[in-house]
């Protein structure tokens, strides 16, 4: 997990996290999982994004787009916990084997050209 998420009834979601069978980037935010084709796991430094709209969810990974929702969905919420670095739960096999550096959230939805300047 990079960053996951209760919503208060021990439930919650994946923000971000890392598909553990081939190192991909995923989210389960919303309860959907949304996974890519880019392997994040390949021992070099990746800028990982997900932007949220509140009906679509995008993931990009050093500055480009990998995956999108392809429809929009009605949003769900979540007013949890927020856990850098591991799973809802705390479950040992969970917790990110690296370093996370330089989170940040945002109250809106960033375009593409202000993740493409963050990931310089």
């Amino acid at each position: 997990m990079i960053v996951s998420q209760t919503d208060g009834t021990g439930f919650g979601s994946t923000w971000l996290g890392i598909d553990p069978t081939d190192g991909k980037l995923i989210t389960n935010l919303c309860f959907f999982e949304l996974a890519s084709e880019k392997v994040i796991t390949n021992g070099q430094w990746h800028h990982v994004v997900l932007v949220w709209n509140g009906y679509r969810r995008s993931l990009y990974v050093d500055g480009q787009e990998v995956i999108s929702d392809p429809s929009d969905f009605n949003a769900l919420s979540a007013t949890g916990d927020l856990y850098i670095g591991t799973s809802k739960a705390l479950d040992a096999g969970a917790f990110f084997s690296g370093l996370i550096d330089d989170v940040r959230i945002y109250n809106v939805a960033l375009t593409v050209e202000q993740i493409e300047a963050l990931a310089k």
